[in-house]
């Protein structure tokens, strides 16, 4: 795939395969994240790029935005009739490896999850690791513009933390 154009797919994608594809490339991302069990826990939170401190100490210790770049690429099937999967993180950092599979299971490392494929163009995963339950949605509303949303429950239920990220592609001038 060029850097300067998005991929050759239908949009909205209409298979996983196509979705997966249509997710490489470049994000400039703004990633908001929002305690709903301890808002004191993101106050100490450090920003990963600047090292300042993320949280305002008068109101806001529940809610913090940053800013970050995202690699994502499309990982090709292991298997025939398998829709591959993809590697992301942030742009020049530890990457990250979801492999998905026709059963509509996926992997994330040692945790393994479930997925669902919307006809709206949406993809849903949901992962159970460390006593909680994360669903997260992601969508494109343009073909540079995705959306991801999740939200993490604890064991009995209650919602922890929540988070959403607005991601645009990055493409040159052709």
């Amino acid at each position: 795939m060029s850097e300067s154009a998005t991929p050759a797919i239908a949009f909205p994608p209409q298979e996983i395969g196509d979705f997966l594809r249509f997710c490489a490339g470049e994000w400039m991302s703004l990633n908001s994240t929002f305690a709903l069990d301890e808002p004191t826990a993101l106050a100490a939170a450090d920003d990963s790029i600047t090292g300042e401190a993320i949280g305002e100490p008068e109101g806001d210790e529940w809610h913090t935005s940053e800013r970050s770049e995202l690699l994502v690429t499309y990982m090709d099937p292991q298997a025939d009739g398998e829709p591959g999967g993809l590697s992301q993180g942030p742009k020049g950092g530890l990457q990250q490896q979801l492999l998905f599979h026709s059963d509509g299971s996926y992997h994330c490392g040692a945790d393994q999850g479930r997925w669902q494929f919307w006809p709206d163009g949406s993809l849903d995963l949901v992962i159970e690791a460390q006593g909680q339950q994360v669903r997260e949605r992601l969508w494109f509303t343009k073909p540079n513009l995705r959306l991801r949303s999740s939200v993490a429950n604890q064991g009995d239920g209650n919602p922890s933390h929540a988070h959403f990220s607005s991601e645009i592609r990055r493409v040159s001038k052709a």
